[in-house]
């Protein structure tokens, strides 16, 4: 069945086109190597992801600062390891991994074929919940910035997804309808259920085969895409 009527795409970008998952381990390797810290890096990223998720959550409900954010997500990872490291430490940890984490360019598999799939079709932009330099880094990095004819990032428009504010400011600056939208992306508060309550069709992308509810086309591939576009 072929989504109709729809003129622009929205992709998030973490967990949907940039493995965050595989460029975070990458990131870690170097400070591991970097830093002797008192837990194997085998071991620190085994809770890392679930605790990282967490705080994220938090942090789009507007519940803790992106500061917060950098500290609690190492500080919950180091005491679950049942190891204590300094503030200070964790601080340059924090700020090294900032550094660290946009220069590593892994994509998910098929990310560059649907990209070249849609761009003859169609107008294809980023919504984003990261910081601004960040996010820029990660699509120049990667190579894929030239696809997208916009980038919203939450930084910029003082608003995280799922707040309609984000959303309405990229179909705004792009003179759109949301009805001509499609937004695509892994989280379902954020990206599925933020893009559907403006008007927006939605696709869920839904890597870990988990998704069992009924709002939207759920993926597990993105070469799926196919079929709906």
């Amino acid at each position: 069945m072929k989504l109709e009527n729809i003129t622009d795409i929205f992709f998030d970008l973490d967990h949907t086109l940039w493995d965050f998952e595989k460029n975070s381990d990458l990131a870690f390797q170097t400070i591991f190597k970097n830093h002797q810290l008192p837990v194997a890096i085998d071991d620190f990223l085994v809770h890392y992801p679930s605790v990282n998720k967490k705080y994220w959550a938090l942090f789009r409900e507007d519940k803790i600062t992106h500061d917060e954010l950098r500290y609690l997500r190492l500080k919950e990872t180091f005491t679950l390891n049942e190891v204590s490291v300094s503030d200070e430490v964790i601080a340059a940890i924090a700020q090294e991994y900032i550094e660290l984490l946009p220069s590593s360019h892994h994509l998910y598999e098929g990310t560059l074929d649907i990209l070249n799939y849609l761009k003859p079709k169609y107008n294809l932009h980023i919504i984003t919940n990261g910081l601004h330099e960040v996010q820029a880094k990660k699509l120049t990095s990667s190579k894929i910035a030239h696809y997208f004819v916009s980038v919203t990032d939450s930084e910029s428009t003082g608003a995280k997804k799922p707040n309609p504010t984000i959303f309405n400011h990229a179909l705004s600056i792009n003179g759109l309808k949301a009805e001509k939208a499609l937004m695509i992306g892994d989280c379902i508060e954020a990206d599925v259920r933020g893009a559907i309550h403006v008007g927006m069709k939605a696709i869920h992308f839904d890597e870990f085969f988990d998704a069992t509810h009924q709002d939207a086309i759920i993926i597990n591939k993105l070469a799926e895409l196919k079929n709906y576009l």
